[in-house]
């Protein structure tokens, strides 16, 4: 396997709440290799988005590791953090987020843009990314226009476009029939193949980990390898 792309360790994560301090994550420990698809699974409120924020420098955790790259990210000022975020890390939700009054091609082109990616340049890795999803008829279509199925798999093109090395997904095709979701899910499966990103994918759905290298559960506040 080769070096890791996140490493994760001891990571505690505590929310102040009306009945007190409730701790989610109890000293999570993880790793996502170069190339590799780690789904992590859970009951409701076990704590899976939390570490995903985390992972993703959404949240700053309560104490632990986070390594992207390997580069330590705790001590990081907000500016680096986003700078990393836009720069290393693509990010898929249930729900596309897409904007209404854009193209497919446009959106899929303005996180490049936003990274001062030339727009020649932003337009023809966005087009080569939605051509290899299918989506060549669809390129100047809003998502109005296209299909729950079409609009995850422009979402899915718009997190690739700054070829980051870390993918985090939270139930990337939980808003999709059971055909559609397998079928992004492959996609998105043959995109991690292609480019070595490393992924890891929240989700309820057991009919999707089984295309996954490796899966853990959040149990406890820690992850352990599912049984």
């Amino acid at each position: 396997m080769s070096d890791p792309v996140l490493v994760i360790e001891g990571l505690r994560r505590v929310y102040a709440t009306g009945q007190g301090l409730l701790e989610v994550l109890k000293g999570a420990d993880l790793t996502v290799a170069a190339g590799e698809i780690v789904g992590l699974v859970g009951p409701s409120g076990s704590g899976k988005s939390s570490l995903l924020h985390a992972a993703g420098l959404l949240e700053r955790p309560t104490s632990g590791t986070i390594r992207i790259g390997g580069e330590d990210c705790g001590a990081l000022d907000d500016r680096a953090r986003t700078q990393i975020r836009l720069n290393q890390i693509g990010f898929v939700y249930q729900f596309h987020h897409l904007l209404p009054e854009f193209s497919a091609l446009d959106n899929v082109a303005l996180p490049a843009l936003i990274a001062g990616q030339p727009r020649r340049e932003a337009l023809a890795r966005a087009e080569g990314l939605l051509i290899g999803l299918g989506l060549s008829a669809r390129l100047k279509h809003q998502p109005a226009q296209l299909s729950g199925g079409e609009q995850q798999r422009v979402a899915l093109a718009r997190a690739l476009t700054n070829e980051p090395r870390l993918l985090l997904a939270d139930e990337p095709t939980g808003n999709l029939d059971p055909a559609t979701s397998e079928e992004v899910f492959l996609n998105l499966r043959d995109l991690v193949r292609s480019t070595g990103v490393a992924a890891l994918i929240a989700t309820h759905n057991m009919e999707m980990i089984r295309h996954m290298d490796r899966v853990l559960t959040v149990k406890d506040g820690r992850v352990v390898p599912r049984d």
